[in-house]
C-alpha cells in the first residue's frame, strides 16, 4: 500500500459493522452502568454540570474511525462538546481545543 492509498486512523467498515456497533451502543444506553454515568451529570470534555437528560453518549474513538461501543470507549458529553468533537480522535480533539484557545 503506498502513502496515497493509506488512511491513517481510518477503517473501511461495512454498513453491517457500523449497524452492529450502533446497536451495541443502544444496548449500552439501557444498562445501569450508563444510567449511573448520566446521573453524575458531568460532561467528560468540558467538565460542566449538565442535566442528565441533556447528556449524550460519545465514542472517544468514533465508530466510523474503528471505535467500539464498549464501556472503555464511551463517555457522557454535553450536546455542544459532542457536536464540536464530531468524528475526531482524542489527539485531534486536543489539537482543535489548543487552536481555539489562541
Amino acid at each position: 500500500m503506498n502513502e496515497n492509498t493509506m488512511k491513517p486512523f481510518a477503517y473501511d467498515l461495512t454498513e453491517e459493522e457500523i449497524k452492529r456497533e450502533r446497536a451495541r451502543a443502544r444496548e449500552l444506553r439501557q444498562t445501569q452502568w450508563w444510567k449511573r454515568r448520566l446521573a453524575k451529570g458531568i460532561c467528560h470534555y468540558c467538565g460542566k454540570q449538565v442535566a442528565p437528560k441533556a447528556l449524550t453518549m460519545d465514542h472517544i474513538v468514533p465508530i466510523s474511525r474503528g471505535g467500539k461501543s464498549t464501556k472503555g470507549n464511551v463517555v457522557t458529553a454535553c450536546q455542544n462538546c459532542n457536536t464540536l468533537k464530531k468524528q475526531l480522535l482524542p489527539i485531534e480533539w486536543e489539537n482543535y481545543l489548543r487552536q481555539t484557545d489562541k
